[in-house]
């Protein structure tokens, strides 16, 4: 079985998680199938980058979120979508409305200084 979980990653004390599809039996840092985001709990707000199209994938083919997981993309507002693209919404316009969300959402926006 497949879940969709936390990968840690980052420095001790200054963690920093991958979002990532797994077998169900494989420990927290090993092997995992695909990187489906990133998650950093120690900005303010927490930045959250998710590949959703990936994710609508997994999902869809019968991978389960994990709890802190399924936290993450309630915040996101993923869940939500998720249900829509089930009852046939498009996978476009879904992805135009989360690139949306996350300007809101106040997601630290990178840019280049030469």
């Amino acid at each position: 079985m497949v879940r969709i979980r936390l990968r840690r990653i980052g420095l001790k004390g200054q963690p920093t998680y991958r979002v990532v599809a797994a077998d169900k039996e494989s420990p927290r840092d090993g092997r995992f199938l695909e990187i489906l985001g990133v998650y950093n709990p120690r900005t303010n707000p927490a930045t959250i980058k998710l590949h959703e199209d990936r994710i609508y994938h997994w999902m869809k083919n019968g991978a389960q979120p994990s709890d802190s997981v399924e936290k993450i993309f309630k915040s996101a507002g993923l869940l939500e979508r998720f249900e829509r693209f089930k009852k046939g919404e498009s996978v476009e316009a879904l992805l135009a409305e989360a690139a949306e969300a996350e300007v809101k959402r106040g997601a630290p926006v990178k840019t280049r200084k030469d």
